[in-house]
C-alpha cells in the first residue's frame, strides 16, 4: 500500500453526516421562493456540490434565482442548521491515528471556509487538521481541484504524495484534475457507481477502511 504524506478530506458526507441541516435549509429556501418542494432523493444530491450548481441543476433556476436561494439558504443554515449533523463513527479515531503516524490532514470543502472552520471547532475536530481549504462565500464555482491545489501548497506536499477522500464525483474529479490519488467513500451521499466511473483510486465503505488504505489501521 502506498505511503501518503497527506490525506485531504471532504467535509459534508465524508467527515460528518450533515444532510439533515443542509436539506432543511434547502427546503426553507425553496419555500421562501414559492418553489415546489423536491423529493428526498433529489434533496440528498444537494449534499456535496456547490449550492449555485445544485439550485441551478436540480431546481432549474437561473443564476440570479440561485443566488437569491443561497441567501435564503444561509439565513436558515447560519441560524442553527449548520450544527444539525453527526460525525461519522470512527472518524475521530482515524484522524488521531493519521496524526500519530505523522500524516498531515486537511479539509478541502465546497462549503464556505468560515463556516467549515466554525463547524470543525464546534465539534472539536479543527485540531486534527493542518489546514482548511474552502471558498470565499462570494465564490460560487467552488472548483474542487483548485481547492485541493491550495491545500497541497499550504501543506508543502506534492500531489503524488497526497490522497483525497470524498463521497461524490466532485471529490474524485477534483483529485484527478489536481493529479493526486483518491478514496471514494460509499457511506456518504454519492454512489459507488459514480465514484468508480470518475476514477476513484480506492473505495472505502467505512472509516476503518480509509485507515487500511492509508496504512494506519
Amino acid at each position: 500500500m502506498k505511503k501518503y504524506k497527506a490525506v485531504l478530506f471532504d467535509l459534508d458526507g465524508t467527515i460528518n453526516d450533515s444532510g439533515p441541516g443542509i436539506m432543511n435549509s434547502c427546503r426553507y429556501a425553496l419555500e421562501k421562493m414559492g418553489c415546489e418542494q423536491l423529493p428526498e432523493e433529489t434533496m440528498r444530491r444537494f449534499v456535496g456540490p456547490s449550492l449555485l450548481y445544485s439550485f441551478q441543476t436540480f431546481c432549474g433556476m437561473s443564476e440570479e434565482e440561485a443566488e437569491r436561494a443561497i441567501v435564503l439558504y444561509r439565513e436558515c443554515y447560519n441560524a442553527g442548521e449548520a450544527y444539525n449533523l453527526t460525525v461519522y463513527d470512527g472518524m475521530r479515531q482515524l484522524l488521531e491515528a493519521l496524526g500519530e503516524n505523522g500524516i498531515l490532514c486537511a479539509v478541502v470543502t465546497s462549503k464556505p471556509q468560515v463556516m467549515a472552520e466554525k463547524i470543525l471547532e464546534h465539534f472539536d475536530l479543527r485540531r486534527f487538521f493542518a489546514c482548511v481549504a474552502g471558498p470565499d462565500p462570494s465564490d460560487g464555482s467552488n472548483r474542487k481541484s483548485a481547492l485541493i491545489e491550495r491545500a497541497l501548497k499550504e501543506l508543502r506536499v506534492e500531489n503524488r504524495d497526497a490522497v483525497m477522500v470524498g463521497d461524490t464525483r466532485f471529490d474524485i474529479i477534483g483529485a484527478v484534475q489536481a493529479g493526486c490519488d483518491s478514496i471514494g467513500v460509499t457511506y456518504g451521499y454519492g454512489t459507488e457507481e459514480e465514484l468508480k466511473e470518475n476514477g476513484a483510486t480506492y473505495l472505502a465503505d467505512s472509516t476503518a477502511e480509509i485507515g487500511k488504505v492509508t496504512g494506519v489501521f
